[in-house]
């Protein structure tokens, strides 16, 4: 069994990921890294040069592979929820759980970095929430849904692990 963590971008899923990961002594995997280092560019220059339909087709990829792991926390793009497929993939060996947060919060979290390629508009808060709001429907497939808004690392560990989804596990 797997636990993937999907959601929005500055929901916490790499800082989330690696403390869980840590604390069951599985494997953590970002499909993210995977990606960049397949390609040789980084996210931003993967959008920027070969453009988000290449990516999510790598993404994909990324995905099918990691889904065959056993014992791995694994995290998500926030757009991998996009396509159903890659949704039945996880779900074959894993717990999908969403991590979210206010619109503020996200941007709060991620306004100086500057890998994040679909906040480079004019305004950035306007377009978190307009991207919120057009996948939220397909969040809603996730087993288990938190709130990281006002949740320490630690806390959202701790909240995951005692969740229902992962009873016995």
């Amino acid at each position: 069994m797997n636990i993937v963590l999907t959601g929005f971008m500055g929901t916490g899923k790499s800082a989330v990921g690696k403390a869980l990961a840590q604390k069951l002594g599985w494997l953590f995997i970002d499909t993210d890294e995977t990606i960049e280092k397949e390609v040789g560019l980084s996210v931003a220059e993967i959008f920027k040069r070969k453009g988000e339909p290449y990516f999510r087709q790598a993404e994909s990829k990324a995905v099918a592979l990691v889904s065959l792991l056993d014992k791995a926390v694994i995290s998500c793009g926030g757009g991998v929820v996009l396509k159903a497929e890659n949704m039945d993939e996880l779900e074959k060996n894993g717990v999908v759980v969403c991590l979210t947060a206010d619109p503020s919060a996200i941007y709060n979290r991620t306004r100086y970095d500057t890998g994040r390629p679909l906040l480079k508009v004019a305004d950035p808060q306007a377009k978190i929430g307009e991207l919120m709001q057009a996948r939220s429907q397909f969040y809603q497939r996730c087993s288990l849904t938190v709130d990281t808004s006002a949740m320490a690392v630690d806390e959202i560990v701790e909240y995951i692990l005692r969740s229902p989804q992962l009873a016995g596990r």
